[in-house]
């Protein structure tokens, strides 16, 4: 009975968590419908509500305002406005720091969160998963002996808080799983562990297994 009891929770408990997640996004999502004008609301067109309607409106959205931003005249409007909130003080703190977190993420070259690394933390001798942010570190590289890069060690299960550590590059281990990967196990708490069989190979082949520095 435990074993087909566990063998049931397998399968209903995922996907019960993942329909409670995506009815919630879509939920919320749904609330953009309310920017509509009274005549074109749906319960008013058509006499009732449609599911999902937000997230098609929101993905308008942002394709209309990327389509905008590309053109000479929305370039301009954007610093225009970008102006106007650089004087106000709170908002310009806010918008400015959540500005240059998403463009440095969402970048196409962007090398922040590309890379997940073992680091030396909180002591000697006992290793944590971290995630590279930065090895551009301006002031903090001139005033440091060893070359350093920045990186974010997330807390379990909840990886959206952590700390941020300047290490020496020569004691960070750099690993071949992927950043998803790199989540999975830190939001399972170390219970779900990557596969490791492209290690396993290199080992095999006796190919070194190289940092992604020196690869490229």
């Amino acid at each position: 009975m435990r074993k087909y009891l566990i063998a049931g929770l397998l399968v209903w408990m995922p996907l019960g968590i993942t329909f409670l997640v995506v009815r919630a996004v879509v939920g919320f999502l749904d609330k953009l419908v309310l920017v509509l004008p009274d005549a074109y609301q749906p319960s008013n067109l058509f006499g009732f509500n449609i599911p999902g309607l937000g997230v098609l409106i929101a993905i308008a959205l942002v394709l209309a305002t990327g389509m905008f931003m590309a053109n000479l005249l929305g370039r301009r409007l954007i610093h225009a406005w970008e102006s106007v909130l650089a004087r106000i003080p709170l908002v310009r703190s806010i918008y400015t720091g959540v500005k240059q977190v998403m463009e440095a993420v969402l970048a196409a070259d962007a090398k922040s969160f590309r890379k997940v690394l073992l680091v030396e933390y909180p002591r000697k001798g006992v290793w944590s998963l971290a995630f590279m942010t930065s090895s551009d570190l301006g002031e903090v590289q001139d005033k440091t002996a060893a070359d350093v890069v920045s990186v974010f060690v997330p807390t379990t299960p909840n990886p959206t808080s952590g700390f941020v550590l300047m290490v020496p590059e020569h004691e960070v281990i750099y690993l071949d799983m992927s950043v998803e990967d790199g989540l999975k196990m830190i939001i399972s708490m170390g219970v779900v562990v990557p596969d490791n069989t492209l290690y396993r190979l290199k080992q095999q082949s006796g190919a070194a297994v190289q940092p992604d520095t020196e690869r490229q």
